[in-house]
C-alpha cells in the first residue's frame, strides 16, 4: 500500500536528518521538497509540522525552517536523558528478553565488531545494536520515546564516533552492556549503558567542538 505523500515526505526528511545527510543548521526549502515530490505545499506542510513536533526541525518565524541545531547545554540536558533512558531499558532487558531477544544483541554486537573499520556502516550498526535493547526491554512506550530521542541525538552520535579511538572504545563498552544484560545483571548493564551514552571528560570537550563546527546553512539534498 503506497503511504500518503506527507508520510512520505516525512520519513524521506527524517532520514536524510539521522543519516547526516541534512546537518544541524540546514534550511529546509519547501519549494524544493515540493518539486521533488511533485506536490502541492499542504503535504509538504504537513511533514514539516510533524518534525517540529518530533524535536528534528525548528519553524523560525520570517526566515524559514532549519534542521534542529541544539546548543551544548542542550545537547548536555539529552544525553542525560539518553543516558538514563537507555539504561532503564538495559536493566528492563536483563530481566525480560527472551531468547530471541539476546540472540537480536549479540548478532548485533558481531555487526558492530565486522563495521569497526568503516565508519559509515559502523554508525548503523551500532544504531541497530541500541535499538536490539530498547526492543528487550519489553515497554512499548519507553521503546517509542527512545527512538525519538535518538533520532534527535543521531546527527551528533554519528559525528562522535569519528573521533580517534571512539570505535574501539564504543566497542568495548558494548561488549560490557551485552555480556550484563546476557547475565542477567540489571545494576551492571545500567552502569555500563550510562556510561556510554552520556558526555563527560574528553567526550565533552569533542562534543563542544563539534557543536561550533556545525555552522548554520542554507540548501538541501535530493530526497528521492
Amino acid at each position: 500500500m503506497t503511504l500518503p505523500t506527507a508520510q512520505r515526505i516525512r520519513l524521506a526528511l527524517e532520514n536524510a536528518i539521522v543519516d547526516g545527510r541534512l546537518a544541524p543548521g540546514m534550511r529546509i526549502d519547501p519549494d524544493q521538497v515540493a518539486a521533488d515530490y511533485g506536490c502541492s505545499r499542504t503535504p509538504v506542510r504537513e511533514a514539516l509540522q510533524a518534525l517540529e513536533a518530533s524535536g528534528l526541525l525548528i519553524v523560525q518565524p520570517k526566515r524559514g525552517t532549519f534542521v534542529a541545531r541544539l546548543s551544548v547545554p542542550e545537547l548536555m540536558e539529552r544525553f542525560e536523558v539518553m543516558a538514563q533512558m537507555e539504561a532503564f531499558c538495559a536493566r528492563l532487558a536483563c530481566r525480560r528478553a527472551t531468547p530471541d531477544d539476546l540472540a537480536r544483541i549479540e548478532a548485533a554486537n558481531l555487526a558492530c565488531a565486522a563495521a569497526r573499520t568503516d565508519p559509515d556502516r559502523y554508525y548503523a550498526e551500532n544504531t541497530a545494536f541500541h535499538q536490539a535493547i530498547y526492543r528487550a526491554a519489553q515497554n512499548d512506550f519507553l521503546q517509542a520515546e527512545t527512538l525519538r530521542l535518538q533520532a534527535i541525538l543521531q546527527p551528533y552520535r554519528r559525528r562522535q564516533l569519528q573521533a580517534p579511538g571512539r570505535v574501539a572504545r564504543s566497542l568495548e563498552e558494548h561488549r560490557r552492556i551485552a555480556t550484563a544484560i546476557c547475565a542477567g545483571d540489571g545494576d551492571e548493564a545500567a552502569r555500563a549503558m550510562t556510561d556510554h551514552v552520556l558526555v563527560q571528560g574528553e567526550r565533552f570537550q569533542d562534543l563542544v567542538a563539534l557543536v561550533g563546527r556545525l555552522a548554520p546553512q542554507a540548501g538541501g539534498v535530493a530526497l528521492r
